[in-house]
C-alpha cells in the first residue's frame, strides 16, 4: 500500500469494482457533498488562488488528505495550471488557480448540476453567460462523429475482425 501514490490510493477506493454497491455509493454521496462544499467556499472568492501543500489544504477545507486529494483530481483539468496529481505527496505544494469558465464547463460534462446550479456562479457570470457556456460544453460533446465506420470496414476496436461481426453488432 505504500508504495501507491496517494492519488492511486484514493482512485482504488473511490472506482473499486469489486466494492459493496451501497457502499460506495454512500462513499461518493459522502463525497459529493464534501466537493460542493469547497466549491461553494471557492467560487465565493473566485479570483484569490488559494496554495498549500495538499495536507495544508485538507486541513484548510477540514477534510482528511486522502479525500483533498480526490477533490484535487476533480478539478485538475480546470486549473490554469495543473497540479502534478500523479505523483503528489501531502507535502507537495498545490494550488487551485481555476479558470472560471472551464471549470463551469467541466461540471456541465460532468452533468453535476448540484455544482453548476451553485449560488455562487451567479456573481461570476450572467444567466446568459451561463447559458452560453453550458450550450457549448453540450455542444462539444455532441459532435464526436467525424469518421463512420462502414460495415465491411476493419473494427476500430483494433480485434482484426470487420466491424459487423465485432462491434458492430
Amino acid at each position: 500500500m505504500s508504495d501507491m501514490t496517494i492519488l492511486e490510493q484514493w482512485r482504488s477506493v473511490a472506482y473499486n469494482q469489486n466494492a459493496d454497491k451501497n457502499k460506495l455509493q454512500r462513499f461518493w454521496a459522502t463525497y459529493f457533498n464534501i466537493e460542493k462544499n469547497i466549491y461553494e467556499q471557492l467560487l465565493e472568492n473566485p479570483d484569490e488562488v488559494v496554495s498549500g501543500t495538499v495536507k495544508e489544504l485538507a486541513e484548510k477545507y477540514g477534510q482528511d488528505v486522502m479525500t483533498m486529494v480526490g477533490f484535487l483530481d476533480g478539478i485538475n483539468d480546470s486549473l490554469k495550471v495543473p497540479n502534478p496529481i500523479e505523483t503528489m505527496d501531502e507535502n507537495t505544494k498545490v494550488n487551485l488557480a481555476f479558470d472560471k469558465e472551464a471549470l463551469y464547463k467541466n461540471m456541465v460534462d460532468a452533468k453535476a448540476d448540484w455544482l453548476y446550479n451553485l449560488p455562487q456562479w451567479d456573481k461570476i457570470f450572467t444567466e446568459e453567460k451561463k447559458k452560453t457556456l453550458y450550450m457549448e460544453q453540450k455542444k462539444s460533446g455532441t459532435v464526436v462523429k467525424p469518421h463512420k465506420v462502414g460495415r465491411n470496414d476493419p473494427c476500430p476496436c483494433g480485434s482484426g475482425k470487420k466491424y459487423k461481426y465485432c462491434c458492430g453488432r
